[in-house]
């Protein structure tokens, strides 16, 4: 039997479209001839942060190649839906500016043109009249419900919970020390490679067809349905290539889903590319909280309280950042045992950019502020921090555990990944020379920063679909629910089928983000496609390869039961006799033999039908969630195609350790990080190569937040950092060679082993580079630096060490 080709480096094979320009990416549809003669739209934003309206479009209807202007009062869609039905009504977002602008960028007129030009050129002539209002940036003053975003609601709270957890004021004072820190998660800008862009046009059948650059079409789909009224079936939602996502492409925003309106409207179809100026400021931006820690322990090393308070901002209006501090609140107390804590988190609107979800979504706020906390702690009692965390760290025995926050951990090795990334970055090396730099009063200070973290993802392990069908010259089409933006899923999902079918790599096609092809999907977030679609896939190659051993049974004579199939050379024998083979050719024609598509397009089923729900007995999860999906796809399936949703019903955790060794210029406060040492542990590895290029990417996002990244705005809500000229994305010249190691605790909820991995060097690095940077000051008595750690932050801190000191 041949080698498996899981667990090894297989080239990604979707590249060579993505290099050479041949994918398509929805501002590629130009020549489309479901959009031949679509209007371009264009939409007129806010350029004040808080004020009452009025709106005077006259002069533009009248515009060259206008075609259209619409304003609130034109249209007729009730308000837009909200990312939770929890989420407070009173608060709720209009489709466009109504009398009330709320942050700089929100949309308040649309102009519908022949050319985008014309449209822009158009928008210059509408005149808004703005009354200003008191603006609110900062959540501390926006809890204070002082100035209203929403009078009629009465409040600025968005979500609120209430102090939980075992730990009391006397658990605090009975600490030997205690440690009191405030932290600030400052505010990022996604900034994906390709901005927001949807197209949308009407069939003569009555029915929607939409393209946009999203992370998931379905749900999309879905939400579009219900806003006008139709059955989801009427509706076709269609994603191409899309080129990054981060979070903020999850959730439709209120331009996509308004396509269809104008599209009706105009009579045309329609098509919208958002510039970059317009996604800094309108594409939801992410973390924008602050925190309040207090942790406890004794002189020993052992920790015994921790509390955090968090202050989320949710922007304007809110959307899913308002729902992030409960994942914090899940993952409060990270890798560690801790007997007392308590959370308590608010979520207030502001007049800034809503909050989404970015890469981690509420689980990197709480690395941050635990990992945070470890250190100022060890340095209190004057500890090594990688000594405390050894104390600390949940143990393998430890395995299954239940957080007091009741996150449920399923396997993990926390200091196992922090020897491996101590020892692969030289420790005691690195000390060595940080203490002669010291020794000297070294103008370039050492820093070395360090954490562990663990995250939750496949959050509750919902369902996924898969389908496997064979087609009749035996090469493989398979479809997937996932929406890959980046992650290599074509790769993934056909080295799974590979491995359990023999089928060359090259023979396999994998398709996506198609409504009217792909029956169900979710959303591709929270790192969850490998250990729930990726196994939908490989269970469903493995029911196709019960299928085909039941052909061959057939033409072997044989009981299907004594079917031996070799995936390495794509044969069949009877066990026991493997000189008399039939291969997988020979079984497809024999399937194909006598098959009526038309007889099979609602089930796809024209063999027996399989126990199924015995073959995925072990890999079930609650409600059947492992069963067989009869999903119509709209398709005829072949004789041996497979339809399968997977769920286990269990979130996995991954986790892992970061060391960041950084350089600080005490007399300019630049920082240069030298290197980035990550061990991580995402279970079972199906590819390396996928794996560390999401790791690759999450480490230089999370060095990006820790050194360089922020939005700002100024005191009446004007964004300071709307471009790339002012917003400082990260690039190659700031980041070294990552240094990877590895780790494998394999999840016991899937077959696979599988946990994810595409948020966690997001997770592990941003608090790892902040500790380096206090580290390499600490003996100057800088005890924080808050996030990004800037040359003129860090001058500063370093400042005001010396004018204390002296």
């Amino acid at each position: 039997m041949g080698t498996s080709i899981l667990g090894t480096r297989v080239l990604r094979i979707e590249d060579p479209d993505l290099l050479t320009g041949a994918g398509d990416y929805v501002d590629d549809l130009a020549d489309d001839p479901r959009l031949a003669g679509a209007l371009h739209v264009h939409f007129v934003r806010s350029t004040m942060a808080h004020a009452r309206i009025e709106v005077d479009a006259s002069e533009a209807l009248g515009a060259p190649g206008v075609r259209a202007v619409v304003t609130a009062a034109d249209l007729d869609l009730g308000s837009f839906p909200p990312d939770a039905p929890a989420f407070p009504a009173g608060m709720a977002r209009p489709w466009l500016a109504i009398d009330v602008v709320r942050y700089v960028g929100e949309a308040v007129v649309v102009i519908v043109a022949d050319t985008r030009a014309q449209a822009a050129d158009a928008a210059e002539l509408v005149v808004v009249h703005y009354d200003p209002l008191p603006v609110v940036i900062d959540p501390a003053y926006a809890v204070t419900d002082e100035v209203l975003l929403f009078p009629e609601y009465g409040t600025n709270l968005a979500l609120a919970i209430p102090h939980k957890g075992s730990l009391t004021p006397q658990d605090i004072d009975a600490c030997e020390v205690v440690v009191r820190l405030d932290l600030v998660n400052c505010r990022i800008a996604p900034a994906p490679m390709e901005p927001r862009a949807s197209a949308a046009m009407w069939g003569d059948d009555g029915r929607i067809t939409f393209w946009t650059t999203c992370q998931g079409v379905h749900p999309i789909r879905d939400r579009m349905a219900a806003v006008y009224g139709m059955d989801p079936t009427q509706v076709r939602g269609i994603t191409p290539h899309v080129g990054g996502g981060f979070g903020a492409k999850a959730s439709p925003y209120p331009e996509d889903l308004l396509l269809p309106w104008i599209a009706r409207h105009t009579g045309r179809p329609v098509r919208w590319v958002s510039t970059r100026s317009e996604d800094m400021v309108n594409l939801g931006h992410g973390r924008a909280t602050t925190q309040r820690l207090v942790i406890g322990g004794s002189r020993d090393g052992h920790l015994h309280a921790y509390q955090l308070e968090v202050l989320a901002d949710c922007g304007a209006y809110p959307r899913f950042g308002a729902f992030l501090p409960t994942l914090t609140k899940l993952m409060q107390s990270g890798c560690y045992f801790i007997p007392k804590t308590a959370y308590s988190a608010r979520a207030v609107v502001t007049n800034t950019t809503p909050v989404v979800a970015y890469r981690g979504a509420g689980r990197p706020e709480a690395a941050a502020a635990i990992e945070r906390a470890v250190d100022a702690f060890a340095a209190e009692i004057g500890m090594d921090p990688a000594e405390v965390r050894r104390i600390n760290a949940l143990t393998p025995e430890q395995f299954p555990y239940r957080t007091p926050t009741g996150a449920e951990y399923d396997s993990g090795s926390y200091v196992a990944a922090l020897d491996q990334a101590l020892a692969l970055a030289g420790i005691d090396g690195l000390r060595a020379e940080q203490a002669a730099r010291r020794v000297r009063s070294a103008t370039t200070q050492l820093g070395i920063g360090l954490a562990l973290y663990v995250e939750v993802t496949g959050a509750g392990g919902a369902p996924e679909y898969g389908r496997v069908d064979v087609l009749a010259d035996g090469r493989i089409r398979a479809l997937t629910g996932t929406s890959p933006h980046g992650q290599g899923h074509y790769t993934a999902w056909a080295m799974l089928i590979s491995e359990r079918l023999g089928v060359p790599m090259s023979d396999i096609e994998v398709v996506h983000g198609d409504t009217d092809i792909v029956p169900t999907g979710g959303v591709t977030g929270g790192s969850r496609s490998l250990q729930t679609g990726g196994v939908a896939i490989h269970q469903a190659a493995g029911m196709v390869a019960d299928r085909a051993r039941e052909v061959a049974a057939e033409l072997l004579e044989a009981d299907p039961a004594d079917v031996v199939m070799t995936p390495a050379d794509r044969t069949f024998h009877v066990n026991g006799t493997p000189s008399i083979v039939v291969s997988w050719g020979d079984v497809v024609t024999a399937a194909y033999r006598g098959f009526d598509p038309h007889a099979t397009a609602s089930t796809g089923a024209s063999m027996p039908e399989l126990d199924v729900e015995a073959q995925s007995e072990d890999a079930s999860g609650a409600d059947g969630a492992g069963a067989s999906a009869a999903v119509s796809s709209g398709e005829a399936m072949g004789p041996l195609g497979v339809e399968h949703r997977f769920g286990s019903g269990k979130s996995t955790f991954p986790s892992g350790a970061h060391v960041a060794v950084v350089e600080v210029d005490t007399e300019t406060g630049k920082v240069t990080l030298r290197r980035l040492v990550a061990v991580d542990d995402a279970g079972r590895i199906l590819n390396p190569n996928l794996a560390e290029g999401q790791v690759h990417g999450g480490l230089a996002q999370g060095a990006a937040q820790a050194l360089l990244e922020e939005f700002r705005y100024d005191e009446i809500g004007n964004p300071m950092t709307s471009n790339f000229a002012d917003y400082p994305v990260i690039s190659a010249a700031e980041l070294p060679t990552f240094e990877l190691g590895h780790l494998e605790t394999p999840t016991p909820t899937n077959e696979l082993g599988a946990k994810g991995i595409g948020e966690s060097g997001t997770i592990g690095a941003t608090p790892a580079v902040q500790n380096a940077v206090v580290d390499a000051l600490s003996h100057l008595g800088v005890r924080h630096i808050d996030m990004p750690t800037t040359p003129e932050r860090v001058w500063s801190a370093i400042q005001a060490c010396t004018v204390h000191a002296g």
